[in-house]
């Protein structure tokens, strides 16, 4: 299996800081695996609520995360300064593929990126719902460019 070539910060559409802790480093004195998904997670929703005005709480449309994978080139570890980043990879009619990755402090390459998948549903009957409004209008202008 080849790993994907390490994307710089120029791949990406937007930043979020993201404050590192304690907790989040293992007894190995990096940051865990899993805790990526975490940071990854946030990202991804800071987004969404941010640009898409995506109501979390009442909202009648909820994102499912249906799919996600992530690849590690370097380590991190509390108390390093780390920013998130976001774009769109893929586009349909009811799902989105998020790409994100995390960058540490005045690095151009990335410590970790990968992908996440969510697709929108009605929050009452889970059932696809189409993406439309601000939420499509801003999730299209993060789509990266063929």
């Amino acid at each position: 299996m080849t790993k994907p070539a390490r994307h710089s910060k120029d791949d990406y559409y937007e930043f979020f800081e993201i404050t590192t802790r304690w907790m989040d480093n293992d007894i190995y004195g990096h940051v865990n695996n899993v805790v990526y998904y975490s940071y990854f997670d946030s990202i991804v929703n800071a987004f969404l609520i941010k640009r898409g005005e995506l109501d979390i709480h009442q909202g009648a449309t909820i994102g499912l995360m249906v799919q996600s994978q992530c690849n590690y080139h370097a380590s991190i570890a509390f108390p390093d300064k780390i920013s998130g980043a976001f774009r769109v990879n893929r586009l349909g009619n009811t799902s989105v593929e998020y790409g994100v990755a995390i960058f540490a402090e005045n690095q151009a390459l990335a410590c970790a990126q990968g992908s996440l998948t969510h697709v929108f549903v009605d929050r009452k009957t889970q059932q696809p719902e189409p993406i439309s409004g601000k939420l499509r209008e801003a999730l299209t202008s993060a789509l990266v460019k063929p």
